[in-house]
């Protein structure tokens, strides 16, 4: 990998003696570390009957000793485990230090889908987390894969900081992976450096001071805000921090490391800071801080009613069969959406009417399905789900190459004591999807714009080994 000239020089400048050291991991293999849903009952990773090396900052991250096939391993498809870059995985010590009670919280560049997933865990239960993408295609990215992480508690939005930050005081919580100069992803995307230059970094580290103000006003008063980049330099990292602390009265927050993680502090002003260094810490180059939004009075928001015309309009009753989909249809409320039920629980019904008149809402909850004259037909979400009953369908597993056809909605041929209706289809007791077995043949419900697309398979397909 050629780096660039000025890079060279100013991450030099960064670490002295310890730059060569830096240069040489730039050459050295990526290492892949995903995330288990442990909510989905995913045991530990395992090689050769092994146990895998876990991630020393995140309870459920483990590296594994070479890349597996992700786009043909089913377990991948069916939200068993997330696909992520190790060092993002210490945002779970910034939230178990400074998060322990329910939240609103906000991940406000969140696709495709890395920390919010991440969040979806580790918050404390009874928490709501909207997760928000500007770009559009990226948002439906995102909503895909917050639907197979299979949390209820969620919204995905499609917004801009400034639209979100009209919501005065709502959220005690915001995550901010702002865009950034890209110089951390540098070993495992190499043509990046080839769009890396010193006016790009300060265009980034701009852009990166206008979207904290954009949103500010939505942090509530003594609120959280953690704030991080995948690059080194100081103009998008510790100047940025300073920015906020100097102009929005912000505090920073340290967080509890262990020594033995090598994770580098502030490299100017005194803030706490953590940056991690590919040379030092067994992941990407990324860069993380905690900061207090000062103390004051909340403002309790209020939005007027734009929807006056569903007013006096009859809501479709729930189908007898959907009330049964769920295992707990109590802590839920029904929401519909034209043909199409969603199920909200607690944490989202009590701000859903609020941020559906001022943001844009791909979805919330859990999308039960559609309704079609007398059938109701369930959603792929619905699978995929922690709050499946699993029980109110009959079950068939699929072996690899069957799974494979079936997440390629390709057609299936099922058992013939298969019952005839809606049929969950699994891979290792892990649910994928639904069909629709008809006696002599089955519909295959899989979403077309979930389809794995290529009909290329590697002649040595390597998957998700569980620990025995």
């Amino acid at each position: 990998m050629a780096l660039p000239i000025d890079f060279i020089t100013r991450t030099r400048a960064l670490l002295g003696n310890e730059f060569d050291s830096f240069e040489a991991a730039l050459q050295a293999d990526v290492p892949v570390s995903i995330r288990i849903n442990e909510k989905k009952g995913t045991p530990a990773p395992s090689t050769a009957g092994a146990p895998c090396e876990r991630v020393a900052w995140c309870e459920t991250g483990y590296y594994l000793p070479e890349r597996l096939s992700f786009t043909f391993d089913p377990l991948f498809h069916a939200g068993a485990y997330y696909v992520q870059e190790a060092s993002s995985m210490f945002l779970e010590q910034a939230i178990r230090s400074h998060v322990k009670t329910p939240v609103r919280c906000l991940d406000l560049c969140a696709a495709p889908g890395g920390k919010s997933t991440h969040l979806a865990a580790c918050l404390p239960e009874g928490s709501l987390l909207v997760s928000n993408e500007v770009i559009r295609s990226r948002s439906h990215i995102l909503a895909e894969n917050i639907a197979k992480w299979g949390n209820p508690n969620c919204i995905v939005t499609n917004n801009d900081p400034k639209e979100i930050g009209c919501l005065t005081h709502f959220f005690d919580v915001i995550v901010a992976d702002v865009p950034c100069s890209g110089e951390g992803m540098f070993r495992k995307d190499t043509d990046s450096t080839g769009e890396w230059s010193v006016a790009n970094v300060e265009l980034c580290a701009g852009r990166g001071r206008r979207i904290i103000h954009d949103v500010w006003n939505a942090l509530k008063p003594g609120g959280l805000l953690i704030y991080s980049t995948c690059t080194y330099n100081m103009e998008e990292d510790e100047e940025n921090i300073h920015y906020i602390t100097e102009e929005l009265g912000a505090e920073t927050l340290p967080i509890p490391i262990k020594d033995e993680w090598q994770i580098t502090g502030p490299l100017k002003y005194n803030h706490p800071v953590y940056r991690f260094f590919p040379h030092k810490t067994k992941g990407e180059g990324f860069f993380l801080a905690a900061l207090r939004k000062a103390d004051g009075e909340t403002e309790e928001i209020r939005f007027k009613n734009k929807n006056k015309k569903e007013k006096g309009k009859t809501v479709p009753a729930v189908p007898e069969a959907a009330r049964a989909y769920l295992s707990d249809t109590t802590s839920f409320t029904p929401e519909w959406s034209g043909s199409t039920l969603w199920m909200l629980p607690e944490p989202v019904r009590d701000v859903y009417p609020l941020l559906r008149e001022h943001l844009r809402i791909l979805s919330a909850g859990i999308c039960m399905g559609e309704a079609k004259g007398k059938d109701f037909i369930p959603a792929e979400e619905l699978a995929l789900s922690t709050a499946l009953r699993r029980e109110a369908f009959p079950t068939v597993d699929l072996d690899w190459e069957e799974a494979i056809r079936y997440l390629k909605k390709e057609a299936l041929l099922l058992p013939d004591s298969t019952e005839k209706g809606y049929v969950l289809i699994c891979h290792k007791g892990f649910p994928l999807g639904f069909a629709k077995h008809l006696g002599n043949r089955a519909n295959n419900l899989y979403p077309q714009e979930w389809r794995i697309r290529t009909g290329y398979v590697p002649e040595k397909v390597k998957t998700f080994e569980m620990k025995v």
